[in-house]
């Protein structure tokens, strides 16, 4: 039996990372995790996914004293000295749950600092998927049925979002191509040929038939 592997994938909003994650998880008949470790992360917690809701991919600002509590928090233990709630906590809890799934099975993560969380499992592939700007304008426009400067304004203040939280939680840099394996900008071959070359590398990368 081979052993277990995981896909994490960074992204750009409006670059097509859900669906290619997506894409990936039929083709591997793998699990993918994206908004569904909040109701994981709040079943094994005991915390209702309203809490994990509130944190999904937001730093806690200016508590660096709850960041050190953090690191001294065993696995699933007590999830912060000062604040079960804070967003530090629930970045605790999250993360065992990200942990635990790893060591159950092969899947794929989308966000959340994964690649950071696991960056000791043996078997992972880290990527990050940007992609043009008007391509992820349209995207987002159809997506949520708005004009392209209200899909412009969510982009540029989701990315922003995204990479405070990465860059609070992790020693390293959203989007920056020395943070991952394998960085695709997915307008130049689409969802399906960019889930083709994420498969073909983490062939090579795990050396294994996929």
């Amino acid at each position: 039996m081979q052993q277990h592997f995981i896909i994490n994938i960074g992204r750009q909003v409006g670059s097509g990372g859900k669906r290619i994650g997506e894409l990936l998880a039929q083709r591997l008949g793998i699990a993918l995790y994206d908004k569904e470790l909040i109701n994981l992360a709040a079943e094994r917690s005991g915390f209702c996914p309203e809490c994990f809701e509130r944190a999904d991919e937001q730093e806690q600002k200016g508590m660096l004293a709850a960041l050190v509590g953090y690191f001294r928090t065993p696995l699933m233990g007590n999830y912060s000295l000062q604040n079960p709630l804070s967003n530090d906590s629930l970045f605790k809890i999250q993360s065992d749950v990200i942990r635990q799934l790893a060591e159950e099975q092969s899947c794929i993560f989308i966000g959340r600092c994964a690649d950071y969380i696991l960056r000791d499992h043996p078997r992972t592939v880290n990527i990050f998927l940007s992609a043009d700007m008007p391509e992820r304008i349209r995207r987002m426009a159809e997506r949520m049925n708005c004009n392209d400067e209200e899909a412009a304004e969510h982009i540029e203040r989701i990315d922003a979002q995204r990479a405070r939280y990465y860059n609070y939680y992790t020693t390293r840099n959203w989007g920056e191509a020395a943070s991952y394996d394998l960085c695709i900008n997915t307008s130049l071959l689409g969802d399906e040929a960019t889930a083709e070359l994420i498969l073909n590398f983490a062939a090579q990368k795990l050396n294994m038939t996929l």
